[in-house]
């Protein structure tokens, strides 16, 4: 799986050669978070060539971290699920994560922002039950972004998972949320409270969503780790 060996018989030696390679672990962590589909993934990890993604999930799959199988409810559509093994990476993908948010500087996590996965993110750890008891949408906007990455749609509806959508689906906006990434960043990491940034981000729409925002957003499940360095 990588270029050469460390030629060591130590564990964390023979277990790096096998998940150390560059976007290896990251791949692991969409899994792990819930994403089994090749498009899914993707968004995960939009940064990552097509052919990158497919040669690291080619190599999980031959080191028995992942397998390849029909989707139950779509035979013509393949998945890839985490074994026995990949599975306890599960606490190695959470060490890793809970190590950087309390470890690596705020700057430094603040410099790596990307809308796609911010807003992937977002969707797949929003709360749903803060929320009214019908499809909510609330549209976020970066003003500072080029118009193809400026706009993006929240959709929930209470008996179907949170959709996400990059152009407008059509429905009326409950919420419109208008801020910068770097903000909206870190409310999402929990270096900041939505309260403690009102002079940064601008809510219209309805007052009992905007209200309720710290709540139902969700946040990334390592914003509870404290910053140690700042």
């Amino acid at each position: 799986m990588t270029l050469g060996s460390y030629g060591q018989f130590c564990p964390v030696a023979m277990a790096a050669e096998t998940l150390c390679t560059r976007w290896t672990m990251v791949v692991v962590r969409e899994m792990v978070a819930g994403s089994t589909r090749f498009n899914d993934l993707r968004r995960g990890v939009p940064r990552m060539s097509p052919s990158l993604l497919s040669q690291r999930l080619k190599e999980l799959e031959s080191a028995g971290i992942v397998v390849r199988a029909p989707a139950p409810e779509d035979p013509a559509v393949q998945e890839y699920r985490l074994t026995e093994a990949g599975q306890d990476l599960q606490a190695v993908v959470e060490a890793f994560g809970m190590w950087g948010q309390k470890w690596i500087e705020t700057q430094a996590t603040l410099r790596n922002l990307d809308p796609s996965l911010l807003m992937w993110d977002m969707r797949r750890n929003l709360d749903p039950q803060p929320l009214p008891a019908h499809r909510t949408v609330v549209r976020f906007t970066y003003p500072e972004l080029a118009a193809a990455r400026r706009h993006w749609w929240l959709v929930v509806t209470p008996t179907a998972e949170v959709d996400l959508c990059s152009s407008d689906p059509g429905y009326e906006v409950d919420l419109w949320v208008t801020t910068d990434l770097r903000t909206m960043t870190a409310i999402w990491m929990g270096l900041a409270k939505v309260g403690d940034v009102r002079d940064k981000i601008q809510l219209d729409g309805d007052p009992g969503i905007a209200r309720t925002m710290q709540t139902w957003l969700g946040l990334s499940p390592f914003s509870r780790q404290p910053k140690r360095v700042h």
